[in-house]
């Protein structure tokens, strides 16, 4: 894969422009750094970027403004949030050359700050927004670089379809890459919504978290052959083994968010009632299997035989508030024509 250069609209006041990324959903998990201040995992994982939940982005570079000023979801950010998203654009302004600060607006159309992968799609779509906003040409792997800096996650939304992020001793070693495309394996990944709040530890604090746990070595050591067994349940389309991984591995990882120090319990009890719901149907001979990142909500994982009779099933749970049907979907891109 070549560089990718794009060229933004521009004015002698304002650069400007807009792209889109899809929210991923981990198979096996990304939890804890290997090096924090490079967002750099403490093993690789594996994900399917989503086609329904997406996060669109424009980003203004501007001579005028004493700062950056950053919207999302209509509320400007603050404190810890601003800093982390302009930290991120010097990162970009650096190699461009340019001390403008810019004007960013992010949307989602899913819920943020509730365990959906807000921040993956967030910072690959700011990522590339920034980047062809400054006309900076860089290559698919280091655009995952670069929005790893901002969340690890991130660097897989920058790839569509099934995506291997690489952990690594150094920067360079530390990038996503596609390994199927989205009409690989038409899985479906049904987003069942217990909670639209935003989580009192925010993802970042609790990667920092994981090391406190007595269980995140054993984790780290076990997730590579989770992986190796991802790896080749996804090459022969073998579903039952891909939803055993990831039910293992989520559960894995929730147990190092329980036992770190402070413990971090995510769960609600309408994530215990999806996650029975889910083991009940796999009795009744429905493959059916659920993950679950750092927040309530539950992804249940399924074939399209069943998923309109699940999605319908979960939604009349109570204390279901929504369901997000997705299949796996395109990588980050630029929006040429953003008004349209």
């Amino acid at each position: 894969m070549g560089e990718i250069r794009l060229h933004p609209r521009s004015s002698a006041s304002e650069l400007r422009a807009t792209a889109e990324a899809g929210a991923n959903i981990a198979l096996t998990k990304y939890w804890g750094n290997a090096d924090a201040d490079l967002r750099i995992p403490a093993n690789d994982s594996v994900s399917i970027t989503l086609d329904r939940a997406r996060t669109v982005t424009t980003v203004a570079f501007r001579p005028d403004l004493p700062e950056d000023e950053v919207t999302v979801d209509g509320r400007a950010l603050t404190g810890p949030a601003w800093e982390r998203v302009s930290r991120h654009l010097d990162l970009l302004r650096g190699r461009a050359g340019i001390a403008w600060r810019a004007q960013v607006v992010s949307r989602n159309n899913f819920p943020a700050g509730a365990g959906i992968a807000a921040s993956a799609s967030g910072f690959a779509a700011l990522t590339l927004a920034a980047a062809a906003t400054l006309g900076l040409a860089f290559s698919p792997r280091d655009l995952s670089r670069l929005a790893r800096r901002g969340s690890g996650s991130a660097a897989r939304s920058v790839f569509g379809g099934f995506v291997l992020l690489h952990t690594g001793v150094r920067d360079e070693d530390a990038f996503a890459e596609p390994l199927y495309a989205p009409d690989w394996w038409d899985i479906r990944d049904l987003i069942v919504v217990v909670s639209r709040a935003e989580k009192a530890v925010p993802s970042g604090e609790g990667h920092h978290l994981a090391p406190t746990s007595a269980l995140h070595q054993a984790r780290v050591a076990r997730v590579a052959e989770l992986n190796r067994q991802l790896l080749d349940a996804l090459s022969r389309r073998d579903f039952a083994a891909l939803g055993q991984v990831a039910e293992e591995d989520a559960l894995l990882m929730h147990a190092v968010m329980m036992t770190s120090r402070p413990s971090l319990i995510y769960w609600l009890p309408e994530t215990l009632a999806v996650i029975h719901r889910v083991q009940a149907w796999r009795r009744e001979g429905i493959e059916a299997y659920f993950t679950i990142d750092a927040g309530p909500n539950v992804h249940v994982l399924t074939l399209p035989p069943y998923a309109d009779r699940l999605q319908a099933d979960l939604r009349a749970l109570p204390g279901v508030q929504d369901v997000i049907p997705c299949r796996p979907g395109p990588g980050a891109s630029v929006i040429p024509n953003p008004a349209e």
